[in-house]
């Protein structure tokens, strides 16, 4: 296994540190000690969570105890728990496995930089951008290109690492963006992120546990899936997420069999639960068929869905993804695409294709807060004998928007696949099909 990955998570992660040029104060590096200790615990029990669970025994050839001794070593350097935790973060990504990742203990605060980046072809591009954020105060606009974050170039590969790192293990109060402009030329921006509390101090703050219940319906309202319709000509389903309950995933299913063609939205969706997307499939197929094997530790099971039969939706079927579609919604349409059921538009998705389980640890004894990991326990390999990891499903067709188009708010992705099923929509009336919700980043 190359060192490559491993090495451009360390290299993001300094980065960081010369960016913001931040020193400790003398209390901060008193606390280094206790810091320090804190990061080798958590190593070595995430560590262990790794060498039992993981669903490769072998771990693809890595040589762990070699990184497990570097991460201690680098550990020891540390001059900070951040600094520190990140050596535990670049082990599990030493195995460059999408589903197999570090979760750190929460932070006291969250920000929010205000806007959204994604990749379209091999390009990265700002697609929202809050009202009255920093970013929108400094001219950063939907459509602007963006070549660097903090100095370090954006990439397919590199894009969701750094999100990684900036969310989760190294907030930082602000990044510098680097914006490609015409013939050449680039400015940077200094975006400064907006700060709130996180949930680990917001709920008892605010009321506790009805706080908690409020903030999980709103998030549950925002991952609704929405549709779009012409008559019984067009029908457009647009999913956040693969997170339903089945009588959802039916409801869907049944408003489908009421149009001639229908166009799935999966672009942007992470994946989610297995149930929801067995029970999508078998909503559009008739006949019962093979969706993949289920290689883990304890052998190769095959996996099988049931078809609808004649409750299945039948008609002309078109598949949206991008770069941001992962997962579940990666298996959903490459499963199409082989079973030849319906076209796939848009742009090359994610290829984080895996299954995997968390495994939480506490901080501390009578401790509410916790660190853990997500470890892959099983590969899935499709009907055609090969895995999508890392490769993705290459679109039927491939289109992609412009920075133009984002700018103008046009959507041609979808405009082409309403056409092929039979509808008609133009691209400002695609890229108005789903206004933005508020609180959403979809």
């Amino acid at each position: 296994m190359s060192r490559t990955y491993v090495a451009a998570f360390r290299r993001i992660v300094c980065c960081i540190v010369v960016v913001t040029s931040c020193t400790g104060s003398a209390s901060d590096k008193q606390s280094a000690k206790v810091d320090r200790e804190q990061a080798r615990t958590m190593l070595r029990l995430v560590a262990a969570d790794v060498e039992k669970h993981y669903y490769d025994p072998k771990l693809h050839g890595v040589n762990w105890e070699e990184r497990l001794r570097q991460a201690k070593e680098n550990i020891e350097k540390a001059d900070s728990l951040s600094s520190a935790i990140s050596e535990v973060a670049a082990l599990l990504d030493s195995l460059n496995d999408s589903h197999t990742y570090f979760v750190p203990p929460p932070r006291p605060y969250t920000r929010d930089l205000g806007l959204d980046l994604t990749i379209i072809g091999s390009r990265c591009y700002v697609v929202r951008v809050s009202p009255e954020s920093d970013a929108e105060k400094k001219g950063v606009k939907p459509g602007d290109e963006i070549s660097a974050i903090n100095e370090f170039p954006v990439t397919r590969q590199t894009l969701w690492r750094m999100r990684y790192i900036f969310n989760q293990l190294q907030p930082l109060p602000g990044l510098r963006l680097t914006i490609l402009g015409g013939a050449g030329q680039q400015r940077q921006v200094d975006v400064m992120a907006k700060a709130d509390f996180s949930t680990r101090v917001k709920y008892p703050l605010r009321f506790g546990v009805n706080q908690r219940v409020r903030d999980l319906e709103s998030q549950r309202a925002l991952m609704r899936a929405r549709c779009y319709e012409t008559g019984s000509e067009l029908l457009v389903v647009k999913f956040p997420e693969f997170i339903f309950a089945p009588h959802e995933v039916d409801s869907i299913i049944d408003r489908m069999q009421k149009h001639r063609g229908v166009v799935l939205d999966l672009r942007g969706n992470p994946g989610g639960m297995e149930d929801t997307l067995d029970r999508l499939l078998a909503g559009v197929f008739e006949n019962d068929l093979k969706v993949y094997d289920r290689k883990s530790r304890a052998g190769t099971k095959e996996i099988f869905v049931k078809g609808r039969h004649r409750s299945a939706f039948t008609g002309r079927l078109v598949v949206l993804i991008d770069s941001e579609s992962a997962s579940a919604s990666e298996l959903f349409a490459r499963v199409v695409q082989i079973q030849k059921r319906g076209f796939i538009v848009g742009d090359r998705s994610a290829g984080m294709v895996m299954e995997s389980i968390g495994y939480p640890h506490e901080v501390g004894l009578d401790s509410d807060v916790y660190y853990g990991s997500f470890i892959t326990h099983a590969d899935l390999i499709m009907s055609d004998g090969k895995s999508l990891e890392h490769v993705g499903v290459e679109p039927d067709i491939t289109l992609l928007p412009t920075g133009q188009d984002i700018a103008n708010k046009l959507d041609p992705v979808m405009a082409k696949a309403a056409a092929l099923v039979g509808g008609k929509l133009t691209p400002e009336e695609a890229g108005a099909a789903f206004p933005p919700v508020e609180g959403s980043t979809k």
